[in-house]
């Protein structure tokens, strides 16, 4: 069991509402199953790549986009700690004004691929990944014209995600 400290962004000024909670079983000493609840809500379009328009206000939708959705992925550790892991995860779209209106529902399926390492502690009762994620999302269905206008300028793809998740064996 377990979910991502990026949940803490959460406690910013400008939270994206980022909630995750996954779930896990081994199948084997180096295979499992993923089950993982995720939702939040961003302003910008995800295939901006890091440099200047990252995080640049420019970029932002005429409102935002909260997305829901419960994903399965495969885990294979591939050499001692070292992992990969394959997420499939389709998502519900709202598409919201600045002024905190719905106009539109969409459908995003997004893939990732991951690679991480697994550090165990306590017993092997708690663990922390450090990772890296190369996301794809071939499916956004929906988007309303003034929100395509701006996804449309980027790729539906984002690499060398960084990610760092904690959770508990049982």
């Amino acid at each position: 069991m377990g979910s991502s400290l990026f949940m803490l962004f959460n406690f910013s000024s400008d939270s994206p509402s980022f909630y995750q909670l996954d779930y896990g079983y081994r199948l084997t000493p180096k295979d499992a199953i993923l089950i993982q609840a995720i939702t939040w809500k961003y302003h910008a379009p995800l295939g901006i790549p890091y440099g200047p328009s990252f995080d640049s206000s420019a970029e932002f939708y005429p409102g935002s986009v909260s997305a829901y959705g419960v994903g399965v992925g495969y885990q294979r550790f591939l050499w001692k700690s070292f992992y990969s892991t394959v997420h499939a995860t389709p998502f519900y779209q709202r598409f919201v004004t600045s002024e905190t209106k719905k106009i539109q529902e969409g459908f995003q399926l997004f893939l990732q691929l991951r690679f991480g390492y697994r550090m165990e502690f306590f017993n092997n009762q708690f663990y922390v990944e450090p990772s890296v994620a190369f996301n794809y999302w071939p499916i956004n269905t929906n988007l309303p014209a003034s929100f395509a206008k701006v996804e449309n300028k980027w790729p539906n793809y984002f690499l060398f995600e960084p990610g760092f998740n904690f959770g508990i064996n049982f």
